[in-house]
């Protein structure tokens, strides 16, 4: 009988079905029988986390991870090492990383911060969220390759990690390759106030063709957009009403002309809040993992994911929001996408590392 990917689902119905797959995994354990159960990254290192042959998928990863001084130092060199730490994913070969993200961005929260949240494919967990979960599918044909590498300038890396898969006897065909890619605008063109009052600024304008939305995928192919985690620094400095949402979301599949088939109402509502939240919140497809400070102040980061409602595209995909209602503010967004699709995808790069630190809170 052959091993393949084969109908399994995830669901608690799904159990009892006996399968012929074979467990597999590629940890950091220490192989001289010890506790030292890390890899030691030093500055500019890039480390394969697992080199894997024939077909298979990926179905967990774990890690957990600390600078060298934050173990004695709590005003460490480099707090901003979850943006400096970029982890990279090849499948079958491929010349070109399917996965390229900044660690900490990977696994759900932005701005090179952890927190306590339970999303269903990613989560952090205790201690303070620094325990790191993906639980998002990646199945491969012909080999994986898992990397991290480190930017910092100056200090160690300490590494442990878990990645978890099926071994297969082959992948058939129909079955697509996982994604994810970063982005940033620091900060989004936004417009002058000029003589507005407060609430013309923040709740009037007309955007007719979406061409100015921030960018969270462009991918080019066939598969499905499955999820994004968007980041929001608000740069806007006013003790007036500083809500920095209102952008609509806006999904262009295949090509099509303004409007596309799914144009949202605004930001809360498409991470499926409401009312200018300020509260954080977590369910499995959507959350709010920083809420800001007051008058949604500061650092902001939430997450949606299409598990149970992906977008599929034939072509193309352009998914975008609004950043402020018709692209009037100037904030600092940063994001993930998650999607799969056939190969080849469209090659896409990371930002250097200046360009990826966050700003100072």
């Amino acid at each position: 009988m052959t091993v393949n990917y084969g109908p399994y689902g995830s669901s608690l119905r799904d159990l009892p079905r006996l399968r012929r797959t074979r467990r597999r995994r590629a940890s950091s354990w220490d192989r001289t029988g010890g506790n030292d159960d890390r890899l030691t990254l030093e500055p500019g290192q890039t480390a394969t986390l697992a080199n894997i042959e024939g077909a298979g998928s990926i179905n967990h990863i774990w890690v957990t991870v600390a600078n060298e001084r934050m173990l004695r130092d709590p005003w460490m060199r480099e707090p901003d090492y979850l943006r400096r730490l970029v982890l990279r994913a090849y499948w079958d070969g491929e010349a070109h990383p399917s996965i390229a993200v900044p660690l900490g961005d990977f696994f759900g929260v932005g701005h090179g911060r952890t927190t306590n949240f339970v999303s269903a494919p990613l989560q952090m967990s205790p201690e303070d969220g620094k325990g790191f979960n993906c639980f998002f599918h990646m199945p491969f044909a012909a080999g994986a390759r898992l990397e991290i590498t480190s930017e910092l300038t100056d200090e160690k890396i300490f590494f442990y990690y878990y990645i978890d898969y099926e071994e297969l006897d082959e992948l058939e065909d129909g079955i697509g390759r996982f994604h994810a890619q970063w982005r940033r605008s620091n900060p989004c063109p936004g417009s002058e106030r000029s003589s507005e009052s407060n609430a013309e600024f923040l709740l009037t304008g007309t955007n007719l063709d979406g061409t100015g939305n921030y960018t969270i995928l462009d991918a080019t192919g066939h598969g499905h957009y499955v999820g994004c985690v968007l980041n929001i620094h608000n740069l806007r400095d006013t003790t007036e009403w500083n809500w920095y949402g209102e952008g609509d979301d806006m999904i262009f599949i295949d090509g099509e002309a303004w409007p596309p088939t799914l144009h949202g109402t605004g930001t809360e509502d498409y991470f499926n809040t409401a009312w200018c939240p300020t509260q954080s919140y977590h369910a499995p497809y959507h959350g709010i993992t920083l809420p800001g400070g007051d008058n949604w102040s500061g650092q902001v980061s939430m997450y949606r994911f299409h598990i149970e409602d992906p977008v599929p595209f034939e072509r193309s995909i352009r998914v975008s929001i609004e950043h402020g209602h018709a692209n009037k503010r100037s904030d600092d967004y940063s994001s993930v996408a998650y999607w799969y699709q056939a190969e080849p995808h469209r090659p896409f790069t990371l930002d250097p590392v200046e360009q990826r630190v966050p700003r100072t809170r």
